[in-house]
């Protein structure tokens, strides 16, 4: 079955599927209540404003093909305290069971976690829930020590370099099918981006590493991305020599602390895609950063990448005890579209804010978003 995976945790159809969740597990715990109000209070929260309760975490609902809304959701937890991520809140509308959505939430939850450098995602079952823990079996999960006392509550942990290994022996075996790869060159760079595929990973770079990358595969995402349209701060056309030398200086601001660098890889160690998540340096600010140069290749998308991205970049905020994420991007551009689906508040627009590549001022909108 074809089902749509979507990151939305201010989605409308969220807190009926929440709802519906946290009203089954109180009845099976014995303790039934009739409506979401009657809920105790952590669990209501979750189901009146999962885009607060959850704004640090990569909500993920599930559309079955031909419906008008999602069916199913998953939480990932964000990491915190040097903990693995961990699930939370599996849930698909009975009337849409037995056909594969909650394995494929499963799925991408398990991707996400992978691809956020974690080595370990961990989760709790009722011992008597014995499909979803027929399930987290199935996935490769075991049972471990407890890390919550609660009696009948199996932990549960999976260990994800499996996947990556997995992942690799997929793509060698793609390649030894002679399975055909797109592959664009840009300017005079030596490294190549490649359009997307199932290996995609997502990486820190060094600061050594952003500037071997700088005059290659980070200026070719850079001048794709001027190319395309998108208002990152230069004009058209933007020469390879003037991008490696921006990606220079956020090599600089690396090295300083002052700029984190993710990159995503396709399976020849090309890329796809980067996002940086600068921090602010004053003292009144420390709780606080922002996300810059959300580029993935016009090859490489419309398969999630730059919500992988974005995901990775809010998820390393999060565990390195940032509040507080803010950005700034053309009004009605696709990436909006993207900001708003992840849980991005907009907080104003500012006219002619800033020219786009054509030098044709354009208006910009400013988001933010709360991590705790």
């Amino acid at each position: 079955m074809n089902v749509t995976i979507e990151e939305n945790r201010s989605h409308p159809r969220l807190p009926d599927l929440l709802g519906a969740y946290h009203l089954v597990n109180q009845a099976e715990k014995g303790n039934a209540v009739t409506a979401v109000a009657e809920l105790p209070a952590v669990y209501r929260g979750e189901a009146e404003d999962p885009a607060a309760v959850f704004t640090a975490d990569t909500v993920l609902l599930a559309t079955p093909a031909g419906a008008d809304l999602p069916a199913g959701c998953v939480v990932l937890k964000a990491p915190r305290e040097g903990r693995a991520p961990e699930i939370k809140r599996l849930w698909v509308a009975p009337e849409a069971r037995r056909r594969g959505i909650a394995k494929a939430l499963m799925a991408e939850a398990l991707r996400r976690a992978a691809a956020s450098g974690a080595a370990a995602v961990r989760l709790t079952v009722w011992n008597w829930r014995e499909e979803p823990l027929a399930l987290y079996r199935s996935l490769g999960f075991e049972a471990v020590a407890s890390w919550d006392e609660r009696p009948d509550l199996l932990c549960l942990e999976k260990t994800l370099e499996r996947t990556a290994e997995k992942a690799r022996e997929t793509v060698r075996e793609e390649t030894a099918r002679g399975t055909a790869r797109e592959e664009t060159a840009r300017g005079t760079a030596r490294e190549e981006t490649a359009g997307p595929t199932d290996s995609d990973r997502v990486e820190r770079l060094t600061p050594d590493e952003v500037r071997a990358h700088a005059s290659a595969g980070l200026a070719a995402l850079l001048v794709d991305a001027v190319d395309g349209g998108a208002s990152v701060g230069f004009l058209a056309p933007l020469a390879v020599r003037e991008a490696a030398a921006w990606w220079s200086r956020v090599a600089d601001e690396a090295a300083g602390g002052t700029r984190d660098v993710w990159a995503a890889r396709g399976p020849g160690g090309t890329l796809t895609g980067v996002v940086t998540l600068v921090r602010a340096t004053t003292a009144n600010g420390r709780h606080r950063g922002e996300i810059a140069r959300l580029l993935v290749h016009r090859s490489a998308r419309g398969r999630g990448l730059g919500y992988r991205l974005l995901a990775t970049a809010e998820a390393h905020a999060a565990a390195t005890g940032l509040t507080l994420l803010v950005l700034d991007t053309q009004t009605d551009s696709p990436a909006e579209r993207l900001y708003r689906g992840a849980g991005w508040t907009a907080a104003g627009t500012i006219p002619d804010y800033a020219a786009d590549p054509a030098g044709v001022p354009r208006a910009t909108t400013l988001y933010y978003k709360r991590l705790g």
